[in-house]
């Protein structure tokens, strides 16, 4: 059974810095792309970024895109989001996902 697993979410002002993680078992991870959503209050659910199951090759959303970074410890089975000069807009309710499953999600809230 897949099991994700998000933290590191919290309140931090415009500008600020967190990363988020994310905690996977019940399949292999190392061989898996995983990726990042977000959804905002009365929004979609909106893709941010993918990593590659070598960790070799990322994406990101363009709204992300020069601000976030994705990575993955395989040995942790964890894939992280590092997120940078944060902006209002990206408050947000952050998922981890991979093949069909879901974690609970963290919250991120960017304000002053």
């Amino acid at each position: 059974q897949v099991r994700l697993r998000e933290s590191g979410g919290g309140l931090v002002q415009p500008g600020g810095s967190l990363t988020l993680a994310c905690t996977a078992s019940g399949f292999t991870f190392s061989s898996a792309e995983m990726y990042w959503y977000r959804q905002a209050p009365g929004s979609e659910r909106e893709w941010v970024a993918s990593i590659s199951g070598s960790g070799r090759s990322s994406s990101y959303a363009d709204s992300v895109s020069g601000r976030f970074s994705v990575s993955r410890d395989d040995a942790q089975n964890t894939v992280y989001l590092q997120m940078n000069n944060l902006k209002p807009d990206d408050t947000a309710m952050y998922f981890c996902n991979v093949f069909r499953s879901w974690g609970q999600g963290t919250q991120v809230t960017v304000s002053s």
